[in-house]
This record gives structure tokens, sequence and C-alpha cells, in this order.
């Protein structure tokens, strides 16, 4: 009698257990997240903070728009696609964006919003000469800065690249590019660290002259590659300190660098008014050290990946 109640027992139990087994089966796994919502879904989104602000955005937008030179370049050498740009003044070396396969929208200084608005992009990246229409961009569509902070070039310039890195997911090919880069310039600083020159950067424009000294706009060649500046005061100014000839006889550079903006514009060459008898009796043209640098790669689209390389070649020049 009591091994008939024992099986008895153990033949409910068993019972009772498969029961249970049979409905943990139906019990769908509780991972956290329902059958509408993945458990774990990358996000698609970045948010960008730059000088005028924080921007969320898409991540690789398809329909870009771009009114910064620097900008430009920096897509092009990344072999990302452009669709639609200020025409005007495109330097040469960018001169395949003057198809008519990209939309004209205007100039740096007068962006047709009309046209932006009409084609609806996914992300549009300004500069300083757009930087008071910010808010007009930001109606059409997330606008990211991406300006150079000229008193700090190098590192601005990094920040920007690590910005358009992360919205086009190019973070490990720009480490490679940035890596180069710092070694390029690593090797122009180990030189100018044992010269004894001084170097005075000077840009013309229709008959006029302009100086640039360190964190100016082009201070670059002194704050970054380590140039000695003939003169410590020059004013710090977007549009550099109007001088004159005889100022640049009177200070007398070992070394003239020389940015022409009629060149870069399209407007003929500064070259023969900066050339002239005062010029001449300055050290920099006696010994040949008057270095006419690309006022595309300086004036129009510094702050790009393919600029700033160049920028570099030509400043090698100087030593």
């Amino acid at each position: 009698m009591k091994k008939l109640t024992l099986s008895l027992f153990a033949l409910i139990l068993m019972l009772a257990l498969a029961a249970c087994g049979s409905k943990d089966e139906e019990k769908p796994a509780d991972n956290g997240a329902s059958d509408d919502k993945p458990a774990a879904e990358e996000s698609t989104e970045v948010t960008i903070t730059h000088e005028l602000g924080e921007t969320t955005l898409e991540k690789n937008p398809e329909k870009v728009v771009v009114f910064d030179f620097g900008t430009l370049d920096t897509l092009d050498e990344l072999g990302i696609e452009v669709a639609g740009l200020p025409q005007a003044n495109v330097p040469g070396y960018l001169s395949k964006y003057e198809d008519e396969k990209y939309e004209n929208l205007g100039s740096l200084k007068e962006p047709d919003f009309e046209a932006i608005h009409a084609m609806k992009p996914d992300v549009i990246f300004i500069s300083s000469r757009q930087s008071e229409l910010y808010d007009q961009f930001t109606e059409i569509a997330p606008t990211v800065y991406t300006g150079v902070d000229t008193s700090r070039y190098l590192d601005s310039f990094k920040e920007n690249m690590d910005k358009i890195a992360k919205i086009f997911d190019k973070e490990d090919e720009m480490k490679t590019e940035l890596a180069d880069i710092d070694a390029s310039i690593e090797e122009i600083k180990a030189k100018t660290a044992d010269i004894d020159s001084n170097a005075l950067i000077i840009l013309g424009s229709e008959g006029k002259v302009s100086a640039y000294g360190p964190s100016s706009r082009f201070g670059i060649i002194h704050d970054v590659f380590g140039f000695k500046p003939a003169d410590e005061g020059i004013e710090v100014s977007t549009h550099g300190q109007n001088i004159t000839f005889e100022y640049i006889l009177e200070k007398n550079p070992d070394i003239l660098f020389v940015i022409d903006r009629d060149a870069a514009v399209g407007s003929g060459s500064a070259k023969d008014s900066i050339e002239n008898d005062l010029v001449k009796k300055t050290n920099a043209f006696k010994n040949d050290k008057m270095v006419y640098l690309n006022g595309e790669y300086w004036y129009l689209s510094g702050g790009g990946l393919q600029s700033v390389k160049e920028m570099i070649k030509e400043v090698e020049a100087g030593l």
C-alpha cells in the first residue's frame, strides 16, 4: 500500500513539473524588449556642439549643402558627395563643383535661401562668412558651423575634422589623416626652432597691403609652424592691420610671406604692386625669401584637409 502511494505521488509530481515547463515555453523570454521594440538598436543620430550652438542630425546625411570651402575640401578628400554649394569663386582645385549637377546656391555672403529651401537638405555646413545668418539656415535644415578659430588654429581645425568624421562615420580615416598632418608640422617646427630669421605675413589686395601677426587669420605661420614674427605688436584682426610699404621696409623681414588675394578671387595679381622699390630693399627680397602663398588655400578654403596639407608644403618653402 505504501509503495502504491509513493508511486502515485511521483506520478502527480511529474505531471505538475511537465505542466510548468509547458507554460515556460509559451512565455517569451524577458530580455527587456517587446516585439515592436528591438532590445538594442544603434542610434542613427549624432549631436554636434559648435561655436553657434548644438545641432542634432542623422548620421551619414545624403543631401549635403556646403557654404564653407574648407569643409567642401574635406568632404572631397573623404569621398563624400555634396548636393549644393555657392558656385561663385570656387577654388580652382575644387572646380569640379562648378558643374551643373551641383545646385548653385548663390554666393558665400549672399545665400540663395529660396533655392536652399527647395532642395530640402539633410545638413548645411556654414562658416564665419554666414554666421549672422545661422538662424535662417537652421529654419531649413540642421546647420553645423565649421569656421576655424584662428586664435587656436590647429586645435580648432582638428575639432572641425572630428565633427565631420562623426557625422559621416569616418573617424578611423580622420585619425590617420590628422596623425600625418601632425608629423609634417613637427618636421617644420624642428627646423624653425634652429633659425634666427624673422617673418612677416602680408595680404595684397587691389594695390593695398595688410599685415597679420600671431593669433590672426594667418597666424598659424607663427603660432603653429614656429616662425618668429618681425613685429610682435600687429593688431589681431580678421582683415589684418593696414600697413604701408614703408612699414615693410622698416620691419625689414628676413622672410616675407605674401597672400595674393587678387589672384585668389580672379582679379589679376598683387605681385607687381608688392614688389616695388621699397620692398626690394628688404632682406626677404634680396635673399630670395619672398614666399607667395596660394590664396585659394589660405584665403578661400583654409581649414580643410587638403588646404592644410598644401599650406604646410608652401610654408616649407620659407625654410
